[in-house]
């Protein structure tokens, strides 16, 4: 393994472990390295070599993937700040799979180019469950020939990837979709408030929407969590709160109105508070529970 060849993975969360094992069930090269050193265990099982830091895995790989929670997380990985930055970036290909601010991609790109290295956004959509599949939806941007070398390395993740243009259209993108993904359970939760609430049949509920027009993978897998009382975790209720509030920040910053995303932002905010860190996003429901109770309507 050569650092030409070499690929390296930081950040093993609750996507970032699934995707990291279909590289090496791939074949891909892979260093793995994170912050707690628990979470390589899986990946190195699995025959991939575990760095001793991040500057090691740096050193040891020319392209870096990132899954990381957030922009503090990148910068402090990237050393983006202090005096390792440069070495980490020269001459290697950052690909950050992370959900970031659009505003901060862009300053990052610059700043990685700037440093003689090769920034590329490259989020997905998609829970843990189709992490462990390799079904994502991936969303590339920047460099049009460095996207199309990545094409190869990301395939095994991912059952579809387009191009969205230069940075940060990706993540554009992934926020546009995620208003969707978010509103979309947001409503299938308040859907069923409404008809528990009103002594319905949920089994008979849960039936009619996914026999209805209305019905996808994401409708009937959260209405049968629901119907089952089943919160367990495929995508975390911080996270959702996290993208809610980059979906709303955006729209700020380009002055365009999200009255739904806003009450969603409120809502998951509000789930936040209860303690349900291991909750799926679903779980919103009992913030809706909490409104009828309480009487804020």
């Amino acid at each position: 393994m050569t650092v030409e060849t070499a690929v390296g993975f930081i950040g093993l969360g609750t996507m970032g472990e699934p995707m990291a094992l279909n590289l090496v069930g791939a074949g891909t090269p892979l260093v793995v390295w994170n912050r707690t050193r628990e979470r390589c265990a899986p990946l190195e099982r699995a025959g991939a070599q575990v760095a001793s830091d991040a500057t090691d895995l740096f050193a040891r790989c020319g392209t870096i993937i990132l899954m990381l929670e957030n922009d503090a997380a990148t910068d402090a990985v990237l050393d983006r700040h202090g005096p390792g930055f440069a070495a980490r970036v020269a001459g290697r290909t950052i690909v950050s799979m992370s959900t970031l601010s659009a505003e901060y991609s862009s300053l990052l790109a610059d700043d990685i180019g700037a440093a003689g290295g090769c920034y590329v956004e490259a989020p997905v959509s998609g829970s843990r469950k189709p992490a462990e599949a390799g079904q994502l939806v991936g969303m590339l941007a920047g460099d049009p020939e460095v996207c199309a070398r990545l094409r190869p390395l990301l395939a095994p993740l991912c059952k579809e990837i387009v191009d969205c243009g230069a940075v940060p259209g990706a993540l554009h993108m992934k926020l546009a979709v995620n208003t969707f993904l978010i509103t979309l359970v947001t409503g299938l939760a308040e859907a069923s408030h409404f008809a528990a609430r009103h002594g319905l049949d949920m089994t008979r509920f849960t039936e009619i929407l996914n026999a209805g027009p209305m019905a996808s993978d994401v409708s009937r897998i959260k209405a049968e969590k629901l119907l089952a009382g089943d919160f367990s975790r495929q995508a975390g209720i911080a996270d959702v709160l996290k993208n809610s509030r980059l979906v709303v920040e955006a729209a700020r910053s380009a002055e365009i109105a999200s009255p739904l995303m806003d009450v969603c932002l409120d809502l998951y905010g509000e789930t936040d508070t209860m303690e349900l860190e291991e909750d799926d996003m679903i779980s919103v429901i009992r913030a809706i529970d909490m409104r009828t109770e309480t009487g804020s309507r």
